[in-house]
């Protein structure tokens, strides 16, 4: 029985952590969409990386916790972080820029129901 309250117990806490991760996530993806660049790493202008390094390290962090507590838990990484990091660094020259990607972005999130506003 106590197993099964530990579990229980962390699994609530995943659950808040991935939407403390989505919560950041939006905030971070709204100043992109409002045009301040930097939260997906296309280029190496050193402003630009500082502009987010603080919410990127805060979904680090929390990204760590959540995909601790699925390893425990023996659920699949978190797939909304993967998809995120996987969305980061250089890109060829006909890609969106990065307001385009932060709006399409928050309408992903939109339509899944994450953004609340």
């Amino acid at each position: 029985m106590a197993k099964a309250d530990r579990l229980a117990r962390l699994d609530a806490r995943r659950l808040e952590l991935e939407a403390d991760y989505a919560e950041a996530l939006i905030a971070a993806l709204r100043r992109a969409a409002a045009g301040k660049p930097g939260l997906f790493g296309r280029d190496g202008d050193r402003a630009s990386r500082a502009t987010f390094a603080a919410a990127l390290a805060e979904l680090g962090e929390i990204g760590t916790a959540i995909d601790g507590a699925r390893d425990q838990l023996g659920l699949p990484p978190f797939v909304l972080q993967q998809d995120f990091l996987a969305s980061r660094g250089p890109v060829g020259p006909q890609a969106a820029g990065e307001r385009k990607q932060a709006q399409a972005w928050l309408d992903r999130l939109d339509a899944d129901g994450a953004v609340r506003t």
